[in-house]
């Protein structure tokens, strides 16, 4: 009876291995850079996906997550990952009792809590939490998570391209006033990373990915409250095809000098919403890439870092379309950029239905900027197609800028101009000195409905004539 018993527990657990490496297999079919990440298994049931009440508006939060007693004790079940193995000393690798909290989560019904305790940092490897889950799932961080010290300590097996993602997950908080440390440095110093070249003068071969933090994929209904993260490899967050993205209270830092650690990134998303936060970091605070619309970003404080900035889009001669992004009542503060819209040529799509509100400039390089001619090397070709822009609002931006660049840059597309751009209360002095410098304008359209300082006598009234073939077929992503 015995030996039965063996037995068949030793074929239950072969034939769970084989699932799970039978999911991977599909998963990894679809998403090739996700090669060798540890992955979960679906809960037993996969509910349907709920759609938003209010599409085009960010979700508010599922539910409150102060401490896990602010759930009611009826309803909710906290795992401590502690409970599956979890020792939480920083060295030793507790991917798999994450995995198994995860799992157990994701299947219970109610609000189930995955509780990572304060007061211990757990080490976790490339991983991918896998949905569908049943509603209300909690992750809630108050202790700290970390990823291997660096690229050395980083499996072969594992992507190198993303650390921590959730996918295709519905109805989920990530809340908590914990952290997620990075541990970056040792990635930003690889050889090929832009400020190591700009020193050593030549690029070595050889692959340079580094892990993005967090990242969210295919998911709806997303809350993401009080999290900090600290020295991300890459990026901080990222959001690819979601929808009803709620993000509050998170606080991201790293150097200034880090090299692509944009704070979050938006791909493909609709319905986000960024409150209250705080981004300090080596490149974008908040970008917003190609098929995103009704994006709300307010009371963010920014910088040092490169701005808020849509795009780039328009890479590779690729189609981008955003529309419907509110940044307001924010701040950037010694930043290389403010607000910035960025466009490779040779691409194609629109960039509309853009404002920008109630912004202070903090000795900010080109705080209010167009460029439609990104480019990261000085050999990029000239080319007739272009993103178009219009539409776009700025009111109420007022502060210092850094006197290197024009307070103001309107580098629009030769063939396709960006037009309606639209000023009001807008004065950006000097840090330093008495001269103000003029604004730069190029192919750009809009009306001043106020004075401006400095003047910006450069931008052409009215709508551009359609003297220009290219002009007529601008793709307007109608």
């Amino acid at each position: 009876m015995e030996f039965s018993t063996i037995a068949s527990l030793s074929f239950l657990l072969v034939t769970l291995s084989s699932m799970v490496c039978n999911m991977e297999a599909r998963v990894h079919h679809h998403h090739k850079h996700h090669h060798s990440s540890y992955i979960s298994a679906p809960p037993t049931l996969s509910p349907e996906p709920s759609s938003s009440p209010n599409p085009g508006i960010a979700a508010p939060a599922p539910a409150p997550a102060d401490d896990v007693g602010a759930y009611p004790e009826t309803e909710r079940v906290v795992l401590d990952v502690r409970g599956f193995g979890a020792v939480g000393d920083g060295l030793t690798d507790d991917t798999n009792a994450f995995k198994m909290a995860w799992d157990a989560a994701c299947q219970k019904n109610g609000s189930a809590v995955i509780l990572v305790p304060k007061g211990f940092t757990f080490m976790i490897q490339s991983t991918i939490f896998t949905g569908p889950c049943q509603t209300g799932l909690v992750f809630q961080v108050d202790g700290t998570i970390s990823p291997p010290d660096g690229p050395e300590a980083w499996p072969e097996k594992n992507s190198r391209r993303q650390w921590l993602v959730f996918y295709r997950v519905n109805d989920m908080s990530l809340v908590g006033g914990g952290a997620f440390d990075g541990r970056g440095r040792k990635w930003w110093d690889l050889p090929c990373k832009p400020h190591k070249v700009a020193i050593n003068g030549t690029k070595p071969h050889g692959p340079c990915d580094s892990p993005i933090a967090i990242r969210f994929f295919m998911s709806s209904n997303l809350s993401v409250e009080r999290i900090r993260v600290k020295d991300s490899p890459q990026f901080n967050f990222r959001f690819d095809n979601c929808k009803n993205v709620h993000i509050e209270s998170i606080h991201i830092t790293a150097p200034a000098l880090s090299p692509n650690t944009d704070g979050i990134h938006i791909e493909n998303s609709n319905g986000v919403g960024i409150y209250n936060s705080v981004i300090s970091n080596g490149d974008d605070c908040v970008s917003i890439g190609a098929g995103s619309y009704d994006v709300d970003i307010r009371n963010v404080t920014c910088g040092p870092s490169h701005g808020i900035s849509i795009g780039s889009l328009g890479n590779h001669n690729s189609r981008a379309c955003v529309s419907n992004i509110t940044v307001r009542d924010s701040m950037i503060r010694a930043s290389d950029n403010g607000v910035r819209i960025k466009t490779w040529q040779g691409g194609s799509g629109a960039v509309s239905g853009i404002t920008f509100s109630n912004i202070h400039m903090d000795t900010v390089r080109n705080p209010i900027i167009i460029d439609q001619f990104y480019c990261l090397t000085k050999d990029c070709d000239n080319q007739t197609s272009a993103v178009h822009v219009s539409d776009v609002v700025y009111e109420n931006i007022k502060g210092t800028y850094d006197v290197r660049s024009p307070p103001i840059h309107f580098g629009c597309s030769d063939t396709v101009p960006c037009t309606n751009l639209t000023l009001s209360d807008v004065e950006l002095l000097p840090a330093k000195g008495d001269v103000v410098a003029d604004p730069f304008c190029w192919n750009a359209y809009g009306d001043l409905e106020t004075l401006t300082i400095p003047p910006v006598s450069c931008l052409m009234e009215g709508a551009p004539a359609r003297s220009s073939p290219a002009a007529d077929v601008v793709d307007r992503c109608l």
